[in-house]
């Protein structure tokens, strides 16, 4: 990861699940787990198995530790109070409690210490843990107060991809004591468990504290001053983030309170957005699906328990076991232990159809059991698109069935005009350029073609789309199935269905079919998030309360939004405690320091005596091909589609990794040879793809 604070490689999901009421507490782990890579796989997962640093922490002594057979209220040595998630290990060690994945080889240490500072305290915790670790320190950030911790701080360290692990410490103080949690975890763990590490994460609260809850408590009127006050917290983060533009709808008792834009559609220009403008709104695609798919189960097509295979035959994934136990309702529910694995659309062939993503799952493995897991997948979910068209449109390709059923049974129906999946369309005119911070922190143009492979796999994150379109859906949603004026859309029970638990996310949090739901304010919040490469959007609503909205952002640092706002309209609709301006400015200058930090590790141009090193094209059989042009002046990786200058950075291990300098994307690569030719891997949490030289 070279230029920013994580693409958090999800396109479409971080580990938070984009849960407005939650702060950014793991972003930086989430950043270091293989999300300067997205998920690939061309063989079966966890091929290359992460060996731990040792048997154990070194500082710890022979202590019988129990494993937990359910998710467990624990407590610090201080006692404060976590959850320690099933199957992992829990032992005590002095003022330090420590947990092992059920993998072994990864550990959460929670280390309790009378420190005079921060810095005190991080010493006293590693001396606990791990007196001998030597990784050198990569960045350390600042992160909000929240949940009664103050000046929290995250420490990132600086592995090498081949140790395959990511090392993180997070000081934070209650009181005059000091509390240090670290995360030394294998990516492969992380990546398979991330919710359970969410758990942890997001439950460690001080002694005695008690979070704020909105249980019982009824709305506020959203008047002009409390619209206001939303306009206010807008326009200061969105100076604060760097965003070009940002599109803001509310809506409260069946009526638009607001809907309107804030800023620019391109830098230079003086074109504003408004309601109107059109985003890429990327996983907020997979909820217009599911219910797609619900309108389809109304009209009796096929039903929640129907066999995927006897829709779709040639559905199957790499595990056959898997492919017999697949309902229509497991394909949106990331469930059925499928990892993340998108690198064979986001690096797939120019021009790629909708029958890609059924070729990707027929390699995927699963590395959970089916059911046992959280684990979010873009090629399942793409599948639950295709099964819908070709159901409604037999006869037609897969993607234009998908097409036609989703303008059919969801935008026509919806009055949803300019929603679309043609990037041309929605390009025409008044539509929002996407941006991110390139490696220097400077806001820059993302090339649109990192984001055109979305359409191979578009019903799981394909769609265009406007402030006022979505919150036509959100309205719908609020009315429980029903349009204005009362005409009946799809019934109650189709929504409600799509919103039961598919899966735990957390202690207060499900996932559903496309939609996640969070408890933790005391009141039902259902929402999904959406990224893609510089654009980032939430879609949230209160069932409860009548009240929903829809952010859209065209840039990476409008992530922060994505849960600062939801948390915000929580705090204006019942003056709660304020939490997300200081999520806002605390996020903002860690992102800084992250991308600065990450700056001073690369070498730019590269090392031309490694660029000497590089062969001019390199293959993988499933990825195709990357060719490698070399300059005076540096070096560019060319995927075909796009082009990106390279960078070069040496790992403490003494190896070289090549960095694709992109805003919004940047691949990394690490160089060595096979079989006496060169070549160059790319990882995500749980895979790898090496590509060769080749003639």
């Amino acid at each position: 990861m070279a230029s920013s604070i994580p693409p958090l490689c999800n396109l479409g999901r971080s580990v938070l699940r984009s849960a407005p009421v939650r702060s950014l507490l793991v972003t930086v782990l989430v950043a270091a787990i293989g999300c300067n890579s997205p998920d690939l796989s061309p063989k079966a997962p966890m091929a290359r198995q992460p060996a731990p640093v040792a048997a154990q922490p070194a500082a710890a002594q022979p202590v019988a530790a129990q494993r937990l057979s359910a998710d467990t209220p624990s407590k610090t040595a201080a006692g404060h109070s976590f959850i320690a998630p099933a199957g992992w290990s829990l032992r005590e060690n002095g003022n330090a409690v420590i947990l092992e994945a059920p993998e072994g080889g990864s550990w959460i240490a929670l280390v309790d210490a009378q420190a005079k500072d921060a810095e005190a305290a991080l010493a006293e915790a590693w001396a606990a843990y791990r007196p001998d670790a030597k990784w050198p320190l990569r960045s350390t950030t600042p992160a909000p107060n929240k949940d009664g911790w103050q000046d929290q701080r995250t420490y990132t360290y600086q592995t090498s991809p081949n140790e395959l692990r990511t090392v993180t410490a997070r000081t934070m103080r209650h009181g005059d004591r000091w509390t240090v949690r670290i995360s030394d975890v294998a990516n492969a763990v992380a990546g398979k468990r991330e919710a359970q590490i969410a758990l942890v994460l997001d439950q460690l609260l001080p002694k005695g504290y008690v979070r704020e809850t909105f249980a019982g408590r009824k709305a506020r009127k959203l008047d002009a001053a409390r619209i206001a006050e939303l306009e206010v917290f807008i326009t200061r983060a969105q100076q604060a983030l760097s965003v070009p533009g940002i599109s803001i709808g509310v809506v409260q008792d069946g009526e638009v309170v607001f809907a309107g834009g804030f800023g620019v559609r391109e830098i230079g220009k003086q074109a504003l957005v408004d309601a109107d403008t059109t985003y890429l709104i990327a996983s907020n695609t997979k909820s217009l699906t599911t219910l797609m798919l619900g309108k389809l189960v109304d009209e009796g097509k096929l039903s929640w328990d129907t066999p995927v295979t006897t829709l779709l035959p040639a559905f199957k994934l790499g595990d056959p076991d898997t492919t017999s136990k697949v309902q229509v309702k497991h394909l949106l529910c990331a469930c059925t232990g499928l990892p993340r694995h998108d690198l064979e659309w986001l690096l797939g062939p120019a021009g790629a159809t909708p029958a890609l993503a059924l070729t990707i799952l027929g390699r995927m493995q699963p590395t959970s059991k089916f059911g046992e897991m959280y684990q979010y997948s873009n090629p399942i979910a793409a599948a639950a698109g295709l099964v819908g068209g070709h159901v409604a449109f037999p006869d037609l390709e897969l993607g234009a069935a998908y097409d036609q059923v989703m303008a059919t049974r969801v935008f026509g129906p919806l009055g949803m005009t300019r929603t679309t999946f043609d990037f041309t369309r929605a390009m025409r005119d008044n539509y929002a350029r996407p941006y991110a911070f390139d490696v220097d922190g400077k806001i820059a143009p993302v090339a649109m073609a990192q984001n055109t492979p979305i359409r191979a796999v578009r019903p799981a994150g394909g769609a265009w789309s406007t402030v006022r379109d979505l919150l036509k859906y959100v309205q719908m949603e609020l009315a429980k199935g029903a349009l204005p004026g009362g005409k009946r859309y799809v019934s109650e029970a189709i929504l409600a269905a799509r919103q039961a638990p598919q899966v735990k996310t957390g202690k207060d949090s499900w996932y559903g079919m496309g939609l996640d739901v969070d408890t933790t304010s005391g009141t039902p919040m259902v929402f999904h998030g959406g990224r893609m490469r510089g654009y980032r959007s939430n879609m949230v609503w209160l069932p409860e309360h009548g009240v929903g909205a829809v952010i859209l952002t065209n840039a990476d640092s409008g992530n922060v939004l994505m849960d600062a706002f939801p948390r915000k309209l929580l705090e204006v609709l019942f003056d709660g405690r304020p939490e997300a301006d200081d999520a806002v400015a605390a996020s903002a200058k860690a992102w800084q320091e992250w991308i600065a930090s990450s700056r001073k590790l690369l070498t730019i141009p590269p090392d031309p005596g490694e660029v000497a090193k590089l062969a001019s094209r390199y293959r993988n059989d499933v990825l195709g091909e990357i060719r490698v042009i070399k300059t005076s002046d540096g070096a560019t990786f060319d995927f075909g589609t796009w082009k990106a200058p390279i960078a070069s950075r040496k790992n403490p291990d003494g190896t070289i990794t090549f960095v694709a300098t992109a805003p919004g994307w940047s691949p990394e690569f690490v160089a060595s040879a096979q079989a006496g030719r060169r070549t160059l891997m790319i990882r995500d949490a749980q895979h790898e793809y090496v590509f060769t030289e080749s003639d």
